[in-house]
């Protein structure tokens, strides 16, 4: 993992192998799950292959899933 420690549960990360940005929702076993911003399944990936978001990123993905919320009501 890149960065200071691991994200917390509810946080932003990039899974760096392919650029998938996803909220931290827990780990199960030695994988991290991630769950892409607007809902939808999660995805495992392991620890050393997550980095935190930068802020641009993190509110660019909390935007999207503000949009996807309100397509939902």
């Amino acid at each position: 993992m890149t960065g200071e420690g691991p994200p917390e549960v509810g946080e932003y990360a990039v899974d760096v192998r392919d650029g998938r940005v996803g909220r931290v929702m827990g780990c199960v076993g030695p994988y991290v799950q991630l769950r892409p911003a607007g809902g939808g399944a999660e995805w495992d990936c392991p620890p050393e292959d997550i980095r935190r978001t930068g802020l641009a990123e993190a509110l660019r993905d909390r935007v999207r899933e503000i949009n996807a919320e309100g397509r939902l009501r």
